[in-house]
């Protein structure tokens, strides 16, 4: 009978932990991403007053809406990055001070 009861109770942890992850989980995903205008495609052209600034959220904001990216990606010097080429994506190198040191298209 003691078996039984912490089986049971085995159980109910188990689902409460299985409640508790699931939660966490939609948390996470129900945040809305940056909205794109236009078809999402980079243009990097008079973006260099870029460099030299710091790596900040407004920043960020302010390229993301003047490339008209889909996606900005933020390199650090230690983000290993892929040789893929995406139309839509501006990588912004920044260095170990946080200040962007290079803006493209890639």
């Amino acid at each position: 009978m003691t078996f039984h009861s912490r089986s049971v109770t085995s159980g109910r942890l188990a689902a409460a932990l299985a409640l508790v992850a699931s939660l966490a989980l939609s948390a996470c995903v129900s945040t809305p991403g940056p909205q794109v205008k236009g078809p999402g495609l980079c243009k990097a052209d008079g973006l260099e007053w870029a460099v030299g600034k710091p790596a900040d959220e407004a920043t960020m904001r302010k390229l993301s809406a003047q490339s008209g990216a889909g996606l900005v990606n933020p390199i650090g010097p230690d983000t290993i990055t892929t040789r893929d080429l995406r139309q839509d994506r501006l990588r912004v190198f920044i260095d170990k001070q946080n200040v962007i040191t290079a803006v493209r298209c890639e």
